[in-house]
């Protein structure tokens, strides 16, 4: 989306202490022909390509230019701001509209000529961003990004202002859409925070709403893990006995790292696991060890739906999910702030129980299940039951669940692993409904209406079964 010119009573920037207060603003109509001829003339770089949303700011005082910034989209990918927000791809796809990038910062007095100008205007351009992008673009950023050369510039003025110095770029620039090429000037990283809360957006929260019209659904190809992660979880799954002759074409250790990678990705069914993989790239079937075409040295093949189908229907899956939550717990680290857990029917070959986190639906841990309801081992609310009490120490954690797992045993399982829980009643249950609106009576509701709603600690006091702590 292209910026319009034009000028917005919204976000100014204003510096009001001191002598000489300044005002940050965008582009006004009329104003673009000026403004690129002074980029172009005294920026090193040049004048900058207009791409994505892009936003031009006039820092002035008294009606004289001081200063001028552009922003735009940030870069695609990057190594240390990655690391440093801690997002894997798939995050990165859906949230990267959220990082804004300063691509030109031009200040139009000489070095040296008024001390403190170049801090000062960066500092009110980054105070006027959210609103001024928000009132063009329909939505706020939460993070700023931006390189200086360390071969010309120090980046005083970024570190004088808050920013915080992040690491280098590969030194690499864009070529065509796909390709890169070195350029031999690795650049400085800077990231600013636009709010305290920057990185748990980030990082798949809830988006507020000034927010959420910058979140972008992941494209086909997105892997969830990163590359030395999707490596790691092949060679684990290569220990998953394979029920299949050994002269089959698709290994199990690829077969199960493209089910687990689709897992891990939302997907639910065979038909999806197989879309999953055929949307794969070259170089990620190559990182998950899929097979060569036959007469062929370059192209590799994804299986087809047949061969998620046979391995699944043989597979032994409680060794497979056994696999694959010992490999979650290892890279997971701790557990999230809080946890869903539910259970999911893979057409009729098997069911699983996840318990994943609330930001971004990937499991922490899974179990097999055979069937939704019932008295059985293997229906889901016991498999819940055995995956909680696997999951270790749950203190300051919430685990949340819907209406099947409302049981005393669920909740008793939670409680003792020190977490928390917040469980919806239905009318299926029309004694604990009841305990539940009237525990809440009077109260700032967190029933919606209906005959349906949420029930958390304060409800279970009322309930036979144990009591929470409270959330």
């Amino acid at each position: 989306m292209k910026a319009k010119e034009g000028d917005t009573g919204k976000g100014r920037g204003r510096e009001v202490s001191g002598e000489g207060a300044l005002t940050v603003r965008p582009l006004r109509r009329g104003e673009a022909s000026r403004f690129n001829k002074l980029i172009g003339e005294r920026h090193y770089l040049g004048k900058a390509k207009s791409v994505g949303d892009f936003l031009m700011q006039v820092a002035e005082r008294d009606g004289e230019w001081v200063g001028l910034l552009v922003w735009g989209p940030a870069s695609l990918k990057l190594k240390d701001r990655d690391n440093w927000i801690r997002w894997n791809p798939a995050l990165r796809a859906e949230r990267l509209k959220l990082v804004a990038q300063n691509r030109r910062f031009l200040l139009l007095k000489g070095r040296g000529e008024e001390p403190n100008l170049a801090s000062r205007t960066l500092a009110a351009s980054v105070r006027a961003l959210p609103a001024q992008w928000e009132e063009r673009f329909g939505y706020e950023p939460v993070l700023a990004e931006s390189f200086t050369d360390p071969e010309l510039f120090e980046g005083t003025c970024y570190r004088a202002c808050g920013w915080e110095p992040a690491g280098m770029s590969a030194g690499f620039s864009r070529h065509r859409a796909d390709f890169y090429v070195p350029n031999g000037r690795p650049k400085k990283l800077w990231l600013r925070p636009l709010r305290p809360d920057a990185r748990d957006i980030l990082c798949g929260g809830p988006l507020p709403a000034e927010c959420a019209a910058a979140l972008t659904p992941a494209t086909s190809g997105v892997m969830p893990l990163t590359q030395p992660q999707t490596r790691s979880l092949m060679e684990a799954l290569r220990s998953v006995k394979d029920p299949r002759s050994a002269h089959t074409r698709y290994r199990v250790g690829p077969v199960l790292a493209v089910v687990s990678m689709a897992l891990l990705a939302g997907r639910r069914d065979i038909a999806s696991f197989h879309r999953f993989g055929w949307l794969l790239r070259q170089n990620q079937r190559a990182l998950l060890g899929l097979p060569f075409k036959k007469g062929s040295r370059k192209i590799r093949e994804a299986p087809g739906y047949r061969v998620y189908y046979d391995l699944l229907a043989r597979l032994d899956l409680d060794a497979f999910a056994a696999t694959l939550s010992a490999w979650l717990g290892a890279q997971s680290g701790t557990l999230p702030g809080a946890l869903a857990v539910d259970g999911k029917m893979i057409r009729d070959c098997a069911g699983v129980v996840t318990l994943a986190e609330h930001g971004d639906g990937a499991p922490v841990a899974m179990a097999v299940m055979s069937q939704k309801e019932g008295e059985g081992e293997r229906c889901e609310m016991r498999v819940a039951r055995r995956l909680i009490a696997r999951a270790g120490d749950l203190a300051d954690r919430v685990v949340t669940g819907d209406a099947l797992h409302a049981q005393r045993e669920t909740a008793a399982a939670i409680v003792g692993a020190g977490g928390d829980y917040l469980l919806q009643v239905k009318a299926n249950q029309p004694s604990l409904l009841k305990a539940a609106e009237d525990a809440f009576k009077g109260d700032v509701p967190l029933l919606p209406g209906g005959s349906a709603g949420t029930a958390g600690s304060k409800a279970a006091a009322s309930w036979s079964g144990p009591p929470s702590q409270t959330p």
